[in-house]
């Protein structure tokens, strides 16, 4: 067998050396491609356990009012206490007149008493 010291000579073919090369260029750059696929999948998997968690939250307690409400059902709400309030003056109302008219009949039955109607 050859001895082995600092001198040795080897020789190697170019072609083989840029064989290497090219399959070392390959190699990484399939291993970083890889790597950064299931970078973005894990990333993707994140968010999708986020907005699921969200929605989640929002399915439960959008229903309770825990979350607020819609403009539309804020509008909607005004509307209806203002119908509210209105129909409690109109009967406040009517009930003043109901009492003015009683008082107003109890008074020309009385008059009717005093003078005879020919």
């Amino acid at each position: 067998m050859a001895e082995l010291s600092e001198n040795t000579a080897i020789t190697i073919p170019i072609r083989n050396i840029v064989g290497m090369m090219v399959v070392t260029v390959v190699s990484t750059t399939a291993y970083f491609s890889v790597q950064e696929r299931l970078n973005n999948l894990e990333n993707n998997l994140n968010l999708m356990l986020v907005e699921q968690s969200q929605n989640t939250e929002f399915r439960i307690k959008w229903p309770r009012g825990e979350l607020g409400a819609l403009p539309a059902d804020a509008r909607q709400d005004m509307l209806i206490e203002y119908s509210t309030n209105l129909q409690e003056k109109q009967t406040e109302i009517t009930e003043a007149m109901r009492e003015e008219i009683h008082g107003l009949k109890l008074r020309i039955a009385a008059l009717e008493k005093d003078v005879d109607i020919e």
